[in-house]
């Protein structure tokens, strides 16, 4: 990685788009530190310092996608989260509206029509969720337990909290543009690198903390400790997303004129992970639900006493078989809807390919739904192990589980974004270095 990268900057051409990606992230940084008008900078700053992403389970998956930036109450707080959810709305929806699916079998031009409406979505999302978020804070709810939580939003005039939300819908809206302009002049994936940027931003101060908190020889057996899981951890991950399998598929012979097509051999790569990083955050976003409904509910019932000491502090028994099982569902819910091998079975025979041993048609669909089950079982039981270590690791540490960086949705992003941008960087070079046979 770090050769690809060195040979990069010899490069003049990547280099202006490595030394361009840069000044990006820096201004995305920059604006996840200036706070929202109309906010107490003094009063979240020490409240910020009374909470944590562990405790503060509710919003720990938006504050870690926004860097930090969600309790800080910046411009930025919302972050790359509408984006996220935008996107996946629209993805789900392709597959249940004829029009959107129309538009995705249209090439480049429908493509984009699609990112359109996933725009107007994330500006739709902002503003709700800007909303939400300017209400909690108002409220006090955002940092409960903390002195001061009702004075973070001292002035609470329509004009005041009108103007916060538009501030935060601005800035997703500019945190969207610098990932779309990453995308074209940079190194390419740009939000995806901006989600990157987020979540590494929280390391340094989470890895610091366990030492800080860490009770055996001045907390560094704890910092060590955890460093060498974060190792092993990465480890296991790269290897489960490098992991697919490939099923051959053979081209027949055809005569077109006087030419001859065809008769290549290729393979279809199914991935052990196929669904990615989207189960884990469609069931960390199920079970805040109860939560929020818990957290805004004034009333004093069982029920809502059973889910805070059940579903809140994320480490009763309960939360963690819940969140593991929707896990495995989600996986396979996702791959029904994001491989179709009625589709590519259609398309395979259209194009005279099949599947050595395996007939065209129906039995190949057949086929590669049966291998589709098969892969997709142990690479939701991975998606699910990797999300509960953040739970389940460092327990005889004391507190130091809570603020474990190395697990769940952090190391599965951090890890897939990586080896993807190393694999653009790399094909980049060999279209600009290539040597072919004879030097």
């Amino acid at each position: 990685m770090l050769t690809a990268f060195a040979r990069a900057f010899k490069t003049p051409d990547l280099r202006k788009k490595l030394l361009f990606t840069l000044a990006i992230i820096v201004l995305y940084r920059l604006g996840a530190h200036i706070p929202v008008p109309g906010v107490s900078y003094e009063a979240v700053q020490q409240c910020v310092k009374q909470a944590s992403e562990g405790n503060n389970s509710l919003f720990g998956l938006v504050n870690m996608f926004s860097g930090g930036a969600l309790l800080q109450i910046t411009i930025f707080a919302l972050g790359i989260m509408p984006y996220i959810t935008a996107s996946i709305i629209l993805q789900l929806l392709t597959v249940v509206i004829p029009r959107l699916e129309a538009l995705k079998k249209e090439g480049q031009s429908g493509t984009a029509k699609i990112t359109q409406y996933t725009r107007y979505l994330t500006i739709a999302l902002a503003v709700l969720q800007g909303t939400g978020l300017v209400a909690t804070a108002k409220s006090g709810a955002l940092f409960s337990g903390c002195v001061v939580a009702d004075q973070v939003v001292p002035d609470q005039s329509i004009f005041t909290i009108a103007t916060m939300v538009i501030t935060m819908t601005a800035g997703t809206a500019v945190v969207m543009w610098l990932g779309e302009i990453i995308t074209d002049r940079g190194i390419g994936n740009g939000m995806s690198i901006l989600m990157f940027i987020s979540i590494a931003a929280g390391f340094p101060g989470a890895l610091w903390k366990i030492k800080v908190e860490g009770e055996l020889a001045g907390g560094w057996i704890e910092f060590g400790t955890v460093i060498l899981v974060g190792f092993a951890m990465v480890a296991l991950v790269v290897f489960v997303e490098q992991a697919q399998r490939r099923i051959p598929v053979q081209y027949a012979k055809r005569m077109i004129g006087r030419r001859s097509y065809g008769g290549t051999s290729t393979y279809i790569p199914l991935k052990v992970n196929q669904a990615g990083v989207i189960p884990v955050i469609f069931a960390s976003s199920l079970l805040y639900i109860p939560a929020l409904i818990a957290q805004f509910s004034n009333s004093t019932a069982g029920w809502k006493t059973w889910i805070e000491a059940h579903f809140v502090k994320g480490d009763h028994p309960y939360y963690i078989a819940t969140y593991f099982l929707l896990i495995v569902f989600f996986a396979f819910f996702y791959v029904a809807i994001s491989f179709n091998p009625e589709e590519v079975a259609d398309n395979m025979k259209k194009y005279g390919g099949f599947i050595p041993g395996i007939r065209a048609g129906r039995p190949t669909a057949e086929y590669l739904s049966y291998v589709l089950n098969r892969i997709t079982w142990p690479g939701s039981l991975y998606l699910g192990l990797i999300a509960l270590v953040p739970t389940m690791a460092l327990a005889g540490f004391g507190g130091a589980n809570a603020n474990f960086p190395f697990g769940g949705t952090s190391i599965l992003i951090i890890v897939g974004v990586g080896l993807e941008t190393v694999k653009q960087i790399e094909s980049q070079l060999q279209q600009r270095n290539y040597e072919g046979f004879l030097r």
